[in-house]
């Protein structure tokens, strides 16, 4: 399903701090965008894009290793793989459990990702195949809801303590699933200070995009026992079930 800018509107009611993020992989070099004019992290292409600048960079704008590497473009040099440098950065207490990193890092297929895209929603120029949405918990909340509201599936967050990369762009696009990790966390995206602490970095794959974004324009955002009178409508709910309160 391709989205259009009426389907992804909805997004507009949660008003947002910075825009959320369009991201898109690609084999061939797109010629609808302009490419990155300088080098930095693959972290840091997505707050470049959260400031309102749509680019695509290929493998020579990556300044840090972890990006070409998750996203298939360049394998890792040895004493990362070893550990050797996971153990030297103190991440992990020697080379054997800075190693086992690499056993569960997703990555994406080599051939695949030749490029990478990203845009603000309000300059998008392409179906994105991961939306990234940075938000407060209260707004995390109301996603995470809208992912589960028909499917009644688990809340869960995957991330590692190295190349927190990986898991905003690459698991969503490989697994199919939603992931959402707190800022403050992954040693890169913290060493550069990209993002206020305590936040939630929300990624939302293509194939799960149109379902959420129907479910947001249905459901309630706000749930009764959210509201003033909550305690007295969790009561009346409880006694309509037959069930006595305890409080």
């Amino acid at each position: 399903m391709i989205l259009t800018k009426k389907d992804l509107a909805i997004l507009d009611k949660f008003k947002f701090d910075v825009h959320p993020v369009g991201v898109k992989f690609l084999t061939r070099r797109p010629d609808s965008i302009e490419r990155l004019g300088e080098n930095m992290a693959l972290c840091e292409m997505l707050k470049r894009a959260q400031e309102g600048n749509a680019f695509f960079a290929d493998k020579e704008n990556h300044m840090c290793d972890a990006g070409p590497y998750v996203l298939g473009q360049a394998d890792a040099p040895e004493p990362y793989i070893s550990g050797e440098f996971g153990a030297g950065l103190r991440i992990f207490e020697d080379t054997r459990s800075a190693s086992r990193l690499y056993h569960y890092i997703p990555r994406i297929g080599r051939g695949v990702a030749n490029y990478v895209a990203f845009s603000p929603l309000s300059k998008l120029p392409f179906d994105p195949d991961v939306l990234v949405i940075l938000s407060k918990t209260s707004q995390t909340e109301i996603l995470l809801r809208a992912m589960s509201y028909r499917t009644g599936k688990m809340w869960s967050s995957k991330c590692s303590a190295a190349i927190g990369c990986a898991w905003i762009f690459v698991y969503p696009y490989i697994t199919g699933e939603l992931n959402y990790i707190m800022t403050g966390l992954g040693h890169g995206m913290r060493r550069r200070k990209l993002f206020p602490e305590g936040q939630q970095l929300v990624s939302i794959p293509f194939d799960l995009l149109p379902s959420v974004l129907q479910t947001l324009q249905d459901m309630p955002w706000v749930l009764p026992a959210f509201e003033p009178d909550g305690p007295e409508f969790v009561k009346r709910l409880l006694l309509k079930l037959g069930i006595t309160p305890t409080q």
